[in-house]
């Protein structure tokens, strides 16, 4: 065989070993779907909530510039008082504990507490202090204190309990409004209920008949007292009826200078200083002072509007105040008197307690309105007004030492 005819050696090829090369790519496939498994099952952590933008404070509105004084009241720290709410009507005395009824009188600190020993009452010769043991008691000795129950008359009228109230509140004890056991005992008479009056001549010679019409008032020199008995009455506070019982034998027609009264012993203590807010309550009838500490300078019953839409709600100032002040009669604030009607114009009625706004008047910043004093004390707080806030007249001067222009006036329903 020729060189060129001779066949050529290939070494055989190695097989491919098909087997191996599917087992890696079955495992990569396994890898891979245990991969998107976890993906799905892993828990995450939720996104973060989206920043929300804060509020831009808004500017305060300017000041009213219709008062006569500017003023902006100190935020008073206030109670809640059962359901008046959402409007709290009275302000957070200061507290210290409550002292158990076993325990008075006493010299022993209540335990548990940092207050001061109470003091040792003891009674004087006379029998004073002592508690107080009727209602006429009780009403001398709260108006001694500037709680004033309205005329004296020695009756528990809703007045009295009103009163009785707001002193258990001063005392933190139950405020039931009632003369229970608890409240005698702290309530204490100083000094005996009743005391003496004599009439003078200078009593005598004020006395003088009040005209029947507007036009016969505004035609006198004042509107003063009209008997001894009317003047006696509003200088002890006490409701004519019960003048005439504690002088029975007594002829008020006939009185001659001289004369020995028996009248309730109450005067108001002096103020130290001006009230900071006064607060009326509508639901209540009554109006309340307290000063800068929140502490109670005075309660007095109070008569309101007649009508829901004559009664202011919200904070007032005081603008004017007027001792002894006269009065204009203006008919169109009086649409349901002829005699008004008739006459057309108006009239100026001079000062003194028979005038229509009494011995005090003190002006509020919505026009008309105002907290004065009135003829007819025993009807404070029992019947309504033209939309004034109207005391008894003693109540009216008293107020007339707390009140300063420009003093926050907070009517709550």
């Amino acid at each position: 065989m020729s060189r060129r005819s001779k066949p050529k050696y290939f070494p055989p090829r190695p097989r491919r070993k098909t087997g191996s090369g599917r087992f890696f790519w079955l495992v990569l496939l396994v890898l891979a779907a245990v991969a998107v498994a976890l993906w799905f099952w892993w828990p995450r952590s939720p996104a973060p909530a989206p920043v929300q933008p804060q509020p831009q404070p808004q500017p305060l509105p300017p000041l009213a510039t219709n008062l006569v004084t500017r003023y902006v009241p100190p935020a008073p720290v206030l109670r809640p008082l059962g359901p008046i709410s959402p409007i709290p009507p009275r302000l957070l005395l200061p507290m210290t504990p409550t002292v158990p009824l076993t325990a008075l009188p006493t010299n022993e600190p209540v335990k548990g507490s940092k207050s001061q020993p109470l003091p040792v009452i003891t009674p004087s010769a006379d029998g004073f202090p002592r508690p107080v043991s009727n209602p006429f008691e009780a009403q001398v000795a709260l108006a001694r204190l500037a709680i004033s129950s309205g005329s004296i008359d020695g009756a528990m009228g809703s007045q009295t309990h009103e009163a009785l109230r707001e002193f258990q509140v001063q005392k933190h004890l139950p405020a039931t409004g009632k003369l229970d056991a608890a409240t005698r005992a702290v309530l204490m008479l100083d000094a005996p209920a009743l005391t003496s009056y004599t009439v003078t001549d200078s009593d005598l010679a004020r006395l003088q008949p009040i005209g029947k019409t507007w036009l016969e008032k505004s035609q006198q020199s004042a509107l003063e007292f009209e008997t001894e008995l009317e003047l006696v009455a509003e200088y002890s506070h006490a409701n004519p009826a019960l003048i005439r019982k504690l002088n029975p034998r007594v002829d008020w027609a006939n009185l001659a200078p001289g004369a020995v009264l028996q009248i309730p012993d109450v005067q108001y203590p002096d103020p130290e200083d001006k009230a900071a807010l006064v607060i009326i309550h509508l639901s209540g009838k009554y109006l309340e002072a307290f000063d800068e500490s929140s502490n109670l300078l005075a309660h007095f019953p109070c008569s309101i509007a007649a009508h829901v839409e004559k009664r202011p709600v919200g904070l007032l100032h005081v603008i004017v105040i007027a001792p002894n002040p006269n009065y204009t009669f203006d008919p169109a604030v009086f649409p349901e008197s002829p005699e008004a009607q008739k006459l057309g114009r108006k009239l100026i009625l001079p000062a003194g307690p028979n005038n229509p706004v009494g011995v005090a008047w003190m002006g509020l910043d919505r026009p008309g309105y105002g907290m004065h004093g009135t003829p007819a004390p025993e009807q404070v707080g029992r019947t309504e007004s033209h939309g004034c806030f109207r005391l008894a007249n003693w109540d009216a001067a008293y107020m007339v030492k707390l009140v300063w222009i420009g003093m926050p006036v907070n009517v709550v329903p």
